[in-house]
């Protein structure tokens, strides 16, 4: 392993890659989305003024945050688009993942499942605009989920939250109602 380690940047000195515009597009959307989750997460968090999971989300940012960085620049993997080697593992993944599993964790899976779906597409596209492995994008999803559930507890069960589904002859709807 040490051997592939060291061969490989060997092997891609002066290699280039030229991304296609599909490729740059993806790589554009997962560079919004890496900054648009976490931006909807705090958003969701001070309106609902939930002081704990802010707490418990900045406790899952800062773990995500030093994992990925001291595995990033201690491993020192080539990118497979050769720009540079910070490629495992991925930020983009560990920091989507990490939002994802915050909000599924503290407000349950029907806001958490869209916001892993969007996380899923940023490691596939990290992927496909030739920034990571596939191997890089698993790692960081791990490290950011594992982050949040080590540090994140459900808003529900705090607060008793309960959904049912309503409806009338008319009307379709849910009702939801939680303790302060």
């Amino acid at each position: 392993m040490v051997f592939i380690s060291v061969l490989l940047p060997l092997l891609s000195i002066g290699q280039t890659f030229t991304p296609s515009k599909a490729q740059k597009a993806v790589a554009k959307s997962t560079d919004a989305l890496v900054i648009g989750l976490p931006v909807a997460a705090l958003t969701g968090v001070l309106v609902q003024k939930d002081w704990k999971g802010l707490i418990q989300g900045v406790e899952t940012a800062g773990a995500t945050a030093a994992a990925t960085l001291i595995l990033k620049y201690s491993i020192k993997e080539m990118r497979p688009d050769y720009s540079n080697m910070h490629s495992f593992p991925s930020g983009h993944s560990s920091i989507s993942f990490a939002t994802a599993a915050f909000i599924q964790r503290r407000y349950g899976w029907a806001v958490g499942g869209p916001a892993y779906a969007l996380s899923c597409y940023v490691a596939w596209g990290r992927v496909f605009a030739k920034k990571h492995h596939v191997w890089d994008v698993c790692a960081g999803a791990v490290i950011g989920a594992a982050s949040a559930y080590i540090f994140t507890t459900p808003f529900a069960k705090k607060h008793n939250l309960q959904i049912a589904p309503t409806a009338d002859a008319t009307h379709v709807g849910a009702y939801a109602s939680f303790e302060f």
